[in-house]
């Protein structure tokens, strides 16, 4: 009788024991971690954690030891009686090496990244929280990746591998960005995306023409926002976040709310973000041009200059932006998911500062330049399918957006207001599926069209007498039609364990209209201009895994960008005393290049990476003197201005490298630093106006639990006179003297603090102080002066 009450009651212990479900979370914040491979000693078991950091125990034997692991956290070893004597909670360390073991953007489909050639650097969500970044232009600024200018503080313009503007590509959700009127010089419209609702932030650096086409030469930035996930049981799945966060530099208030509900075949999220930002307060101690000594004051319906009594405060820089996100998932069959998703952007008016402080003859040029509110609305349609002798994977998506942006100006002591806004429809649909060939090899195509239509109006009002009326446009008044159209296909095969090969080839076609419907203002001699053009790119790309988180990679890819509304029909002052005019001999722009790069892991505690590029520039498009209706010069809004145009002139090359050290030191505490140098020139010996100089940082965390605290300094090189672009040099007002009185972009360096201290499961305290020592320093091309000493404080809520 014993023997059977034993029997019974180890049996009874073992099916206890191993219905348990184990709780995987972080040390820090005790959030669940996803996508935890929770392995035994003999590897015949595996079990993974799910969106609520929970797997179930049943198929492991009472004496197995098991392994956690997470490229993302440090390898933890525990016995099954250790996880009882746990309650059946692990928490786990974030690793300061990050292994990252798959990406979505080199393909737009999911791929182990040791299989692929570029090099692509990804911030998750929790960096996300981390860095507390004003605007996504922030965020990847503060990843030290990609190097940010701005010409105000409503702004952000991404520079990678000296290319900006239209030659960098903004993908969100897998519908690019990028519109008929996206120029060359410094561009915004990254601030739209809310930063507060990224799942991650892909950014492959070089060419992406193969798979995103034209406008990706430095690379591409691939945002992916909130997914919404199904229930894996009868009970909702339900989510919510929120934020409130203080910075003191431009008393930023920032509020944010998401709430997510899903059940096994259906799902919802639904987001709101809000930021008021103040005047700019710039650093106490460096260079004294960077002041604002003196504004225009237009309270008392008369321009005055006044004396700033607090000349580090940046008058006037103040704005505010809102965001609204909304999205609805259905799983129709097990083949077969439907997705829609809404963004909505939309800012305050946004004072353009680089304007605002320029002079004229020793006058402040103008009393009012400003843009107008940034509108941004984003609709995309989307549907997944599985299981089809084409493809294993295929994804259908239609997007539209419509965008709208404003430019106001007058200057001093001028009674016109000048105004020009511009609105563009943009209408895309994309078919893209891979395809399993064997156990080794892989397909990925895909089908784009693309159709823009361009709208632009010109106005402007007396404040004195209070007339109306039309104004130049900045684009043909009579609208403009933009089409892409384009195939793509892009092979991968491993070779071998050690050896992938992956090689594309990608044909685009655009053709564009311009119609011009009034010719009053500039007496053109046609009504309408037209583009029609082609561009073929390829790629070969290989990878050698040395070892399990080690590898070299070699990738030869060519880019292009076709030309623009912007380039080929804009009529608008890109600088005093010059006017651009249209031009519809125009051809795409090609890149070259070759990336050659080296990962190397010790043990998951170590990692270096090291990647040199060199890039080749031919059919470059830049702004050169042209002439118009025979005549170098004309007369532009009541000045006398030199006729310039977009041309495809010269060529150019832009080489250089970039440097990650990441080491945990201890269990606790980590290190990382890195920098990225390049130079470029021309084919006339000028430095090119996008690379940007030598950036950097190096910084120390310390995870415990509950606490993650980090120390890090940032760091920019010199660019003096002789190595400044031509376009720069001719912008004094934006840059330091050097000891011959000619401008030059100085080095500077800032030690920042940041840590966050988690309450309990749902509540979170960050705090940060950016710039310790108040440094006065203006980022290399930028217009306004960057933040003093900053003070961050957040509370985060999870449930």
């Amino acid at each position: 009788m014993k023997q059977w009450i034993l029997i019974i009651y180890i049996t009874f212990n073992f099916s206890f024991l191993f219905s348990q479900t184990i709780t995987v979370l972080d040390l820090s914040n005790l959030q669940p971690i996803e996508d935890v491979a929770i392995v035994n000693l003999q590897h015949t078991t595996t079990a993974f954690t799910n969106e609520k950091g929970k797997a179930i125990l049943d198929e492991f034997n009472s004496t197995d030891t098991l392994f956690f692991q997470h490229p993302s956290y440090s390898e933890v070893i525990l016995s099954l009686n250790e996880i009882k004597s746990l309650n059946y909670e692990v928490q786990l360390n974030a690793s300061t090496v990050d292994l990252g073991a798959f990406v979505v953007s080199a393909s737009k489909w999911e791929q182990k990244k040791d299989e692929v050639p570029n090099k692509i650097t990804s911030i998750k969500a929790k960096e996300v929280a981390y860095l507390n970044a004003q605007t996504t232009a922030d965020l990847l600024g503060n990843s030290n990746q990609v190097f940010i200018q701005k010409s105000q503080l409503g702004g952000g313009s991404p520079m990678i591998r000296g290319f900006s503007a239209n030659s960098v590509l903004i993908v969100v959700d897998g519908v690019r960005m990028n519109n008929a009127i996206f120029r060359s010089g410094n561009l915004q419209n990254i601030i739209s995306i809310d930063g507060n609702i990224l799942d991650e932030a892909e950014i492959v650096f070089g060419p992406g023409s193969i798979i995103y086409g034209s406008d990706a030469l430095g690379g591409v930035m691939d945002f992916h926002t909130r997914k919404i996930k199904y229930a894996e049981s009868e009970e909702p799945l339900i989510h919510g976040q929120g934020l409130l966060r203080y910075s003191s530099a431009n008393n930023e208030n920032t509020g944010h709310a998401e709430f997510s509900y899903s059940k096994k075949n259906w799902g919802m999220f639904t987001s709101f973000s809000y930021s008021k930002f103040g005047d700019l307060r710039m650093g106490s101690t460096g260079h004294d041009e960077y002041k604002r000594n003196f504004y225009v004051d237009i309270s008392g319906g008369a321009d005055k200059v006044l004396s700033n009594q607090e000349p580090n405060i940046q008058r006037f820089t103040a704005y505010n932006q809102y965001n609204i996100t909304q999205k609805f998932a259905v799983r129709l069959s097990d083949k077969i998911d439907l997705d829609y998703g809404f963004h909505l952007a939309n800012t305050s008016d946004i004072p353009r500062y680089d304007r605002l402080i320029q002079y004229d003859e020793g006058l402040l040029k103008y009393a009012e330049w400003y843009y107008g509110p940034q509108y941004w609305m984003m609709h995309v349609l989307g549907m997944n399918l599985s299981g089809k002798k084409m493809y294993d994977n295929a994804r259908l998506t239609f997007a539209y957006q419509d965008v709208e942006e404003s430019r106001h100006d007058r200057k001093f002591e001028s009674d016109k207001l000048r105004s020009r806004t511009d609105y563009v429809d943009v209408f895309s649909l994309n078919f893209d599926a891979d395809k399993k060939l064997s156990d080794k090899s892989s397909l990925f195509y895909g089908l784009e069209g693309i159709y823009n239509y361009v709208n632009s109006e010109g106005s402007f009002v007396n404040l004195t007498t209070n007339e109306t009326g039309p104004q130049a446009t900045r684009y043909p008044d009579g609208g403009s039609d933009y089409l892409t159209s384009a195939a793509y296909i892009n092979f991968k095969s491993n070779l071998n364990e050690k050896l992938t090969l992956q090689t594309g080839l990608r044909y685009s076609y655009v053709s564009a209209e311009s119609r011009f419907s009034d010719t009053t203002f500039n007496n053109f001699p046609y009504d309408e201009i037209t583009l029609n053009t082609g561009a073929l790119n390829a790629s070969l790309g290989m990878v050698y895994r040395l070892s399990e988180g080690s590898r070299i990679n070699m990738n030869l890819a060519s880019g292009f960008r076709a030309p623009n509304v912007d380039d080929m029909a804009k009529v608008f002052d890109s600088e005093p005393g010059s006017v651009i005019v249209p031009n519809d001999n125009l051809s795409p722009e090609y890149v070259y290049n070759t990336d050659l790069g080296l990962v190397r892991s010790f043990n998951r505690s170590i990692k270096i990476e090291l990647t040199g590029f060199y890039t080749y520039i031919t059919s470059l498009m830049i702004r050169k003197d042209f002439t118009f209706n025979g005549q170098d010069s004309i007369m532009y809004d009541g000045e006398m201005s030199k006729v310039q145009a977009i041309q495809n002139t010269g060529s150019g090359w832009i080489a250089g490298i970039s440097f990650d050290f990441s080491a945990d030191l201890t269990e606790r505490l980590g290190f990382n630093t890195g920098f990225t140098f390049m130079n470029g020139e021309d084919n006339e010996g000028d430095a090119i106006r996008h690379v940007s100089p030598l950036f950097g940082s190096a910084g120390l965390s310390y995870k415990a639990r509950k606490i993650k605290i980090k120390a890090y300094a940032e760091y920019n090189g010199q660019i003096a006179y002789e190595n400044l672009a031509l376009s720069e040099k001719s912008k004094p007002h934006l840059y330091a003297s050097d000891g011959e009185g000619n401008p030059y972009s100085p080095s500077w360096l800032t030690i920042n603090i940041k840590g966050f201290y988690q309450l309990n499961n749902f509540l979170q305290v960050n705090a940060g102080i950016e710039n310790l020592f108040d440094v006065r320093y203006r980022p290399y091309s930028s217009g306004i002066v960057a933040p003093g000493r900053n003070f961050i404080i957040a509370l985060r809520a999870n449930f």
